[in-house]
């Protein structure tokens, strides 16, 4: 794997993490683009954000040896950020519209 495609994985994860969220709490979903754009942006700010503790793609990937444990956490962080990001826009959205 190279760290693009742990990256291209890692975004994927969150756009199901943040449209699984919005499907199950529907008072956080705002349809399926918006939860698809959410989760994308959610989870690259999130893995970009603490990833430099150790667990961005290229770390993943160094020294051409694939470091697993390093990976689900990097899955892990790329879910909570699709989700949190759904809940922070709800959060931001509801202050907007009072």
């Amino acid at each position: 794997m190279t760290g693009t495609l742990i990256s291209l994985i890692s975004i994927f994860i969150g756009i199901i993490a943040a449209n699984l969220m919005g499907y199950f709490k529907h008072k956080y979903s705002f349809g399926f683009t918006g939860n698809t754009l959410v989760g994308v942006f959610g989870s690259i700010f999130l893995v970009k954000g603490f990833g430099r503790l150790g667990f961005d793609p290229w770390s993943i990937m160094d020294s051409g040896y694939f470091h697993s444990s390093l990976f689900i956490i990097n899955c892990i962080v790329s879910a909570l950020g699709g989700a949190l990001g759904l809940i922070v826009i709800k959060i931001i959205y509801n202050k907007m519209n009072k």
